[in-house]
């Protein structure tokens, strides 16, 4: 027989992490982060810049891989990607 434990609404909690508060709202941030690059139907590396990243710790922050990422560069990251954020220099 297969148990099913009902779930905290938190994964990280469910899953034991000490920093599960701080890692579930990465993990919001992070997702509100990829969809406004989605939208706005940039690359990475135009995404990158903008945010003022690498790419390749852009990348690994949008695939859930954020523990070198604090909580206050991810919403510097959303706020140039507000309405007044510059776009990539590659589309001028």
């Amino acid at each position: 027989m297969i148990e099913i434990e009902e779930s905290s609404g938190n994964v990280y909690t469910d899953l034991g992490m000490a920093d599960a508060d701080e890692m579930m709202v990465k993990a919001q941030l992070a997702t509100k982060i990829g969809e406004i690059i989605k939208g706005h139907k940039w690359t990475l590396l135009q995404a990158a810049e903008v945010v003022g990243m690498t790419e390749p710790m852009l990348s690994n922050m949008l695939r859930g891989q954020f523990h070198g990422i604090s909580e206050a560069k991810m919403f510097d990251c959303l706020a140039r990607l507000g309405p007044d954020h510059r776009w990539p220099r590659s589309t001028y």
